[in-house]
């Protein structure tokens, strides 16, 4: 492995070690018994998300734009692997990256609507995670 190889695949891992920290925060967020904030939970599962469609991109070499929209990022995977429409859900979880957080643009965001979040993001991490560990492999 050169010099480059190396650099790329330490990026990719601290892209998905950010995705890890984002679903972590998200799953323990929704184990509190009082004044749950689904708003921010919902947040930090798209940012789980997000951040493995750009691991898998980084890994790839695709350059990306600065953006928090799912269907973009899964456009641009999309150009390069089939195993994006296993995950064509995650394309909802877009709203929450802007909406939930400023005051004027948030939409009451329910536990249903979290827990789903987080079991797409879940989806997410496995299906990215599976790919880079076969493509590591090689």
């Amino acid at each position: 492995m050169n010099n480059i190889e190396h650099e790329r695949l330490r990026k990719v891992q601290k892209w998905l070690s950010y995705a890890d920290e984002d679903l972590l925060f998200a799953q323990h967020g929704l184990k509190l018994t009082t004044s749950v904030p689904y708003r921010l939970i919902a947040y930090h599962a798209q940012q789980c998300v997000e951040k493995c469609l750009k691991a898998y991109l980084v890994h790839k070499a695709i350059d990306f734009p600065y953006t928090h929209n799912i269907s973009r990022l899964l456009e641009l995977c999309a150009e390069h692997a089939a195993w994006t429409e296993q995950i064509e859900e995650a394309e909802e979880l877009t709203s929450y990256a802007i909406t939930t957080r400023y005051p004027g643009e948030d939409d009451e965001v329910t536990e249903e609507e979290t827990s789903r979040a987080i079991s797409i993001a879940i989806l997410v991490k496995k299906v990215i995670s599976d790919v880079l560990e076969l493509t590591l492999k090689q």
